[in-house]
Formats: structure tokens, C-alpha cells, sequence
């Protein structure tokens, strides 16, 4: 194979993959790929990062060597280059007339809002209607409606796709604000950089006084970085005080981040919402609309079966339509549970939880704190029944996948006493070693 026929080879691929995946997914993992060198032995790409190459690797090491020669492994003979972030240049750029002059400098910090993140993509259920109707509010009114907005939730539960969801719609109907959407560890890369090129100065004009809209993903990054969070809390508060908006996503409430106190009570102070894991109804609905968005139709009883047992979060659930779409198309076969007990075997390892009650909860709280359920379900409010029923409303909203509303029933409540009682333990466990503990031995005792 000629220099010109491994070209060539590379570009018949790309043209094949275009024609066997979707739009979006081509343009946001293939289409940076670049050929740097073309041998008659191998092609060396350039790629922007190595999950770049892992996609690919992942998802047409298959097609790569039907297009591709081979090493004696059986791998593509393909080499990969992945290219080196270009660093922020520190001079000032030339003035222009515009209404907003900082654009062009905006230009060089700014973070693509992935197209697929958007309001009418995002699955809603019980677990995050809550946080999806702050969310329009923001994007709605920034700087107005809830400011600033913390979300909080554990890995793959929709951060993210929320969090770019706002920015898009601010772009789209506010157009005159600037909006940035930044990761914590970009945010500390840009801050070392400009350090570095003594440009700090530059940096603080940029997020304090050139940003509307600013949109950080993984705070819990800054833990254990004091140079990093001061600074961070100084853009914090100015933009505040000027009324801009801010979106902040987290793996943790604000309380249990291990960062300083000025800065939890500055987070604690706006909105602080929670995503949860989706109910059986919302990943059956999630995993059709993955589906469809590949073009595979599943149906009903297989994806409920899907659902009952992969049920972590929503990236486990798009990996495993990725899986299916892959073993269907290239096998030619048609969806099955047979099909997909043997495909998805290794994300069904475990069974799924049995399900918890609030009567077990109840139940396991007065055995560990030594009061009676009857008094959990009263209205005494003397301490020592008191904290037991925050624990156990605590423990409600964080082991059953209901809504705030059916789990303020089932205890005689509003919603609004569910969501002061986790906020007043969270706040607790976080001094309270004893308390911790308590509520470990409750939540073994319910696994039990």
C-alpha cells in the first residue's frame, strides 16, 4: 500500500463512518481527527485528546482494520499524535468598534457548549423536575431568578447536560450576554498559564468584568487548593455584586466540599438542588430516546428489562444502547432479552437493589436511636424525636427514587420540611461523628 493509498484509505473510511453514525457524534469525535503523515506502511492522525483516540479505538478498531494493514497483534498499523493545548497568548488585543470589544479576547477562553446539551434533549422525571424548572428560571432571567444556582448529584445523572442546556438557551434568546462555560481544572490550567505569562491581570478582567453568564463544571476540583479557591472566590463574589449569573455543578452539596467556609456559606446562600437517580419510568424513557437517536428501536419489555438492571446513571445507559446499536447493525440482529443479557452481561453483573421502604427506614431508625415509629410519624418536636425523623427523611430522599411530594407524604409532610431536614443533616454529619455513625448503622441495617 502506496503513501496515497493509505490517504485515501483513511478518507474511504471516514466517508463509510459518516454514513453508519449520527451527525453530531461525527462532528464532535471524528471530524477533528487530521492526517499528519501518510507512509505505504502506516498513517500517523492527529488527534485533540486522548479520548479522541479511545473513541475511535473503541467504536471502529473493526472497520480500521478492514481499511488499514494490521501489526502482527491484529491491531490497526495506525499511529496517533495527540495535539498540544495552544498556550494563551498575553498580548492585549487591537481595540475595534463593537458593543462588546472584549469579544475577541472572550474568543480565546471560551469552552464549546456540546450541541447535543440541550433543554428539550434532557429526560425529566420525579428525581430532577426540581432542578431542570430552576434551571429554565436561570436561563429565563439570569442574574434575576436564582442567583447563584448550585446543582449537586452523583457521576452521569445530567450536571453537565443541564448546565450546558443554560448556556445554550441564554445564547440563543439573550444574545447581547456573553456567556462562559468553564471546568474547574480548566479554570486552574487558565489561572497557572497566565501566571506563568504574567497575564493575570488579563484573566481577572476577563471573568470579573467581560463574562454575563458564568457556568462552572466539578467545583469539587478546587478542594484542597487554597491559591486556587481564593482566587476563584474573589470572581465569585464580584460577579455577585454585579448581578451576573452564576451556575455552579458538584458531585457534593456544598456543605460536604472540603472548601473554606466563606465560600460554602457564599453557595449555600442561592439555590441549592438536587439531581437524583432516575426512576425505572425515566430510564426506560432515557434509553428510548438514546435509541432513537441512533436509529434503533427497542422494545417496551426489553428496554424495561435494560432498566431494572442498569440503573447507576444515564451514561451507563447511552454505553449500553452504544453497545446494542453496535452488536445489532454489524451482526444484522434483531433486539431481544436473550440478546441483550448476553451483550450487556458485564453492566448486569449485579442485581438491582431490593426496594426500600420508608417504613424500613422508619423502622431501622427507632431501633438505632431508640424511639418509637409512632413518635417518628407524630408531631412531637423534642429533640431527642426530632433529629431521629430528619435522619430518617434524610435517609429517604437519599435511598428511595420517589419525589419530594410522595415522600413529604408518606411522612405527613410538606416537601419543604423533606428538603430543610436533609439540608439540617447533611450540615450535621459534617461536624458530628456520632451522628455519622448512627446513620451508618442504620444504613447497614436496611442493606441487611
Amino acid at each position: 500500500m502506496s503513501a496515497n493509498d493509505t490517504q485515501n484509505a483513511w478518507d474511504q473510511f471516514l466517508k463509510y463512518v459518516k454514513g453508519h453514525c449520527s451527525a453530531a457524534a461525527f462532528g464532535n469525535w471524528l471530524a477533528p481527527i487530521k492526517v499528519l503523515e501518510s507512509t505505504a506502511e502506516e498513517i500517523t492522525l492527529e488527534v485533540p485528546n486522548v479520548f479522541v483516540k479511545e473513541y475511535l479505538l473503541s467504536n471502529y478498531k473493526k472497520e480500521l482494520k478492514l481499511f488499514f494493514p494490521v501489526t502482527t497483534t491484529g491491531e490497526p498499523q495506525i499511529e496517533f499524535v495527540v495535539v498540544a493545548p495552544e498556550k494563551k497568548s498575553a498580548a492585549i488585543p487591537t481595540p475595534t468598534v463593537d458593543h462588546h470589544p472584549v469579544q475577541q479576547n472572550a474568543q480565546s477562553h471560551e469552552v464549546k457548549l456540546n450541541e447535543n446539551y440541550r433543554f428539550e434533549t434532557f429526560i425529566e422525571g420525579p428525581t430532577n423536575m426540581f432542578v431542570k424548572s430552576a434551571a429554565i428560571g436561570v436561563a429565563t432571567r439570569p442574574g434575576q431568578s436564582y442567583n447563584l444556582l448550585f446543582i449537586h448529584g452523583g457521576v452521569g445523572l445530567g450536571k453537565t447536560h443541564i448546565l450546558h442546556s443554560i448556556g445554550h438557551y441564554v445564547k440563543d434568546h439573550h444574545k447581547k450576554l456573553r456567556v462562559q462555560c468553564i471546568t474547574t481544572e480548566a479554570f486552574i490550567n487558565d489561572l497557572v498559564d497566565s501566571l506563568r505569562n504574567k497575564s493575570v491581570d488579563k484573566m481577572k478582567r476577563f471573568y470579573r468584568s467581560d463574562v454575563d453568564v458564568l457556568l462552572v463544571d466539578d467545583i469539587q476540583f478546587l478542594q484542597n487548593r487554597l491559591n486556587f479557591e481564593e482566587e476563584f472566590c474573589h470572581t465569585f463574589e464580584t460577579l455577585i455584586n454585579q448581578k451576573k449569573q452564576i451556575v455552579i455543578t458538584s458531585d457534593k452539596p456544598p456543605s460536604q466540599l472540603k472548601l473554606s467556609e466563606r465560600l460554602i456559606a457564599r453557595m449555600e446562600w442561592g439555590l441549592v438542588a438536587h439531581v437524583g437517580m432516575p426512576d425505572l419510568e425515566t430510564r426506560v424513557a432515557i434509553l428510548q430516546h438514546k435509541a432513537q437517536q441512533k436509529g434503533l428501536e427497542i422494545p417496551n419489555n426489553v428496554a424495561f428489562f435494560i432498566a431494572e438492571h442498569i440503573y447507576n446513571n444515564v451514561r451507563q445507559l447511552e454505553g449500553a444502547v452504544n453497545r446494542l446499536c453496535a452488536h445489532c447493525k454489524l451482526l444484522d440482529l434483531n433486539i431481544t432479552e436473550e440478546l441483550v443479557e448476553k451483550t450487556l452481561r458485564e453492566m448486569m453483573q449485579q442485581a438491582p437493589n431490593k426496594k426500600i421502604s420508608v417504613e424500613q427506614i422508619l423502622k431501622s431508625v427507632a431501633t438505632v436511636f431508640q424511639v418509637r415509629v409512632n413518635d417518628l410519624k407524630g408531631s412531637t418536636r423534642t429533640k431527642d424525636i426530632a433529629l431521629p425523623r430528619q435522619v430518617a427523611m434524610y435517609l429517604a430522599y437519599k435511598m428511595i427514587n420517589e419525589s419530594l411530594q410522595m415522600l413529604g407524604a408518606s411522612f405527613g409532610k410538606t416537601h419543604s420540611t423533606i428538603l430543610h431536614a436533609c439540608k439540617t443533616i447533611e450540615k450535621k454529619v459534617a461536624t458530628n461523628e456520632i451522628l455519622r455513625r448512627q446513620i451508618g448503622m442504620v444504613e447497614r441495617n436496611i442493606a441487611a
